[in-house]
């Protein structure tokens, strides 16, 4: 990987970390998912599963169950989902943090683009990144490929090596590092268990940050030239 430097632009996943959607999903996919086979331990093969696309999920939880899914039932599940995750409520602090972040800023979701563009217009949220938005259903590969924060780069115009990513998963962080760029891994949501920061770090995680207030400072400084060491560090807020 080429050397980090120091970051002049951001970029963001969406569920868990500009909404609190991801614990919103883990709850309606356990309940769904435990209905359909009973006496399975549902959540521990679906929660390291989060943030990856829905038909893979299922595809993976099934797979490990002996079963499958047909195409229809896995729509049907995507529209409830979606829908569950547009209204559930903003990450505290998202929107007064990212009004002190002065980079310019994009989204990257392994969300298709019309459900983030509702949840960014839902909450107030699409004045931070414009039509910044890069999603799964608009590159070749979603994440863990680093596809959609490549397209961000390019929509930029900048090196990948410049931006700075916030992320809430394993397969987020994953793709995020596999486009060379500097990575804060975000565990102040719901869906977030115990030991989710060592995984994060595991994944490649420079920082991780449990507060969102804590974040502008944060950026602030990288910006700065400040913290350049890629040794994964935690960041408290208040």
């Amino acid at each position: 990987m080429p050397s980090l430097l120091p970051p002049t632009h951001m970029i963001c996943d969406c569920d868990g970390v500009l909404v609190d959607s991801e614990s919103v999903a883990a709850e309606l996919l356990i309940a769904e998912l435990s209905q359909r086979w009973p006496g399975v331990e549902i959540s521990p093969i679906l929660l390291p599963l989060l943030g990856q696309r829905i038909e893979v999920v299922l595809h993976t939880v099934a797979t490990q169950v002996g079963s499958g899914f047909e195409v229809y039932e896995i729509e049907a599940l995507r529209q409830r989902l979606e829908h569950a995750c547009e209204q559930a409520p903003m990450v505290p602090g998202v929107d007064t943090a990212f009004a002190r972040i002065g980079l310019p800023k994009a989204c990257a979701s392994n969300s298709d683009t019309a459900h983030v563009r509702a949840i960014l217009q839902r909450h107030g949220l699409r004045r931070f990144f414009d039509d910044r938005v890069y999603c799964a259903d608009s590159v070749a590969h979603p994440k863990p490929a680093p596809d959609v924060y490549l397209a961000a780069a390019r929509g930029f115009g900048v090196s990948p090596a410049r931006c700075v990513v916030v992320e809430d998963s394993t397969t987020g962080v994953t793709a995020a590092m596999r486009a060379g760029m500097r990575v804060i891994g975000f565990i102040g949501g719901g869906h977030n268990a115990p030991g989710q920061d060592q995984a994060l770090r595991a994944a490649g995680a420079h920082y991780v940050l449990t507060h969102m207030d804590a974040l502008p400072d944060l950026i602030a400084g990288l910006a700065a030239g400040q913290g350049a060491s890629d040794q994964a560090a935690e960041v408290h807020g208040a």
